[in-house]
């Protein structure tokens, strides 16, 4: 009798050492899909991704590389992804079926919080004697390079505000167009990247040069109306050599997107990890652009539904939720 007790003592504790793995393989698996290698999309979603594991003990957070906001959208939206970053202006026409060349409605995709801003910059000479957007007509100008993101807001902009048909349209990178502006092969240059931007730097280190306002023309012309995912916003003084005064301009918003599968208690506590004292100083030692990061800011630029553990976080930090996050 006593032998078989032996053994069933010595049964149990080496099934308990078996089934340590099985426990340790319970975490829940998700993924986060985040940009191009070296991008500013990648370096969120990996650093998001390893503390979220680190610090969760339920879940194992793998980060995904992609080609950006419209992959990391549908991917979401059809739960091949859990969590992306998708600009604001995507998910707001994604929603209403307006993407470029894509009817189709994206409803399953729900925001969590502001990241950063991207805003525009329209560069020209200091001594073009271009001092408006309305001397831009029949001007040489480049909008970014075909086929992307900056490209599209310059065509949106610009056509809201009556030039686009009235230019002559360069598609050109942004280091090229600095290049090109140098060489007086064009006459204004566009970006739509967060500030400071290298390629601006690099006109400025070689030019004289000056940063057109766009606000007052797009107030006038209802372009915040039309694209309520723009926010405005100053590009401050100094911000690059010889522009020493403010200069109004415009953004769109990198959002922390999650699905309509998401569990509510999941989103929540990742929001409150990550937008924690200690979550946001890490965040800014991944990328110094997580400085735009604040528990204050965690909704802007946001017109769109926002996921239910979110606005149960935002909500209890004392945010305001518009009827467009509430998705009335």
């Amino acid at each position: 009798m006593g032998k078989n007790i032996r053994l069933t003592v010595i049964f149990a504790v080496l099934l308990s050492f078996i089934s340590l793995p099985l426990v340790a393989m319970a975490k829940e698996r998700l993924a986060f899909s985040g940009g191009p290698e070296g991008g500013t999309f990648q370096y969120f979603s990996n650093g998001i991704s390893v503390k979220l594991s680190k610090d969760m003990p339920d879940i194992e957070l793998s980060n995904m590389a992609s080609a950006g906001s419209l992959e990391n959208l549908r991917r979401v939206n059809s739960g091949d992804a859990d969590f992306g970053i998708v600009y604001s202006g995507d998910t707001f026409l994604a929603l209403n079926g307006k993407l470029t060349q894509d009817t189709k409605k994206y409803t399953n995709i729900r925001s969590m919080a502001y990241l950063y801003g991207a805003p525009a910059h329209l560069v020209v000479k200091a001594d073009s004697g271009i001092t408006s957007i309305e001397q831009l007509v029949g001007k040489r100008v480049a909008v970014g390079g075909p086929g992307s993101g900056a490209a599209s807001a310059a065509q949106r902009f610009f056509t809201s505000v009556g030039l686009w048909d009235k230019m002559n349209i360069e598609f050109l990178g942004y280091s090229k167009a600095a290049s090109a502006l140098g060489d007086n092969l064009i006459d204004a240059f566009w970006v739509f990247a967060g500030y400071p931007n290298s390629s601006i730097i690099q006109a400025a280190a070689s030019n004289q040069i000056r940063l057109l306002d766009v606000v007052e023309a797009a107030r006038k012309s209802g372009f915040f109306k039309d694209y309520p995912f723009y926010s405005d916003l100053t590009i401050p003084a100094g911000t690059y050599s010889g522009v020493d005064t403010p200069t109004a301009s415009f953004q769109d918003s990198a959002l922390w997107v999650t699905g309509t599968h998401m569990k509510d208690d999941v989103v929540y506590k990742a929001l409150a990890d990550i937008y924690s004292p200690e979550g946001l100083a890490y965040m800014v030692k991944v990328k110094s652009t997580a400085k735009a990061m604040s528990v204050a800011d965690g909704l802007k630029g946001i017109v769109t539904p926002v996921h239910p553990g979110a606005i149960k976080y935002w909500s209890e930090k004392g945010l305001a939720i518009t009827p467009e996050q509430q998705g009335k």
